[in-house]
């Protein structure tokens, strides 16, 4: 029987360091839209359509690209390493509607907050999202 609690995970430096950048991504893509899922059912938004749009809004790549030109004079040494790192990543495709340099940014938003959330780091990271929503849209 597992044991482990997903909800608050407690890797070390070096577990999260073993991960690659995409693997990274790939995790904090699924943190980051859990945040913009919250954030919009915390405002009121009330239909499953609206919810959607405004949840697609929030997490493609250009809206992701302007979060981490908001986020980076907040970030520490070491999350401003962990960000490059996803920057960095050497990704073979790029969506249709973003630059490759959007795109960059947006791996780069979702590795730092994948590594975050894996280090339970949820606190740094509820209050980093909240910040940058504050600077980008006033709430």
């Amino acid at each position: 029987m597992m044991t482990e609690n997903f909800f608050q995970m407690n890797l070390t430096e070096r577990q999260v360091n073993a991960i690659s950048n995409l693997g990274l991504a790939h995790m904090g893509d699924s943190v980051f839209e859990l945040l913009c899922r919250s954030y919009l059912c915390s405002r009121g938004e009330t239909t499953a359509d609206r919810l959607h749009h405004d949840t697609v809004e929030l997490v493609k790549a250009p809206s992701q690209a302007r979060f981490a030109d908001a986020m980076l004079p907040l970030l520490t040494q070491q999350e401003l390493a962990l960000y490059r790192r996803g920057k960095n990543a050497h990704v073979h495709a790029v969506p249709k509607g973003a630059t490759a340099a959007q795109y960059a940014k947006a791996t780069g938003v979702e590795a730092l907050f994948g590594a975050l959330y894996l280090m339970g780091q949820t606190k740094r990271l509820n209050n980093l999202f909240c910040q940058v929503m504050e600077v980008l849209y006033g709430v």
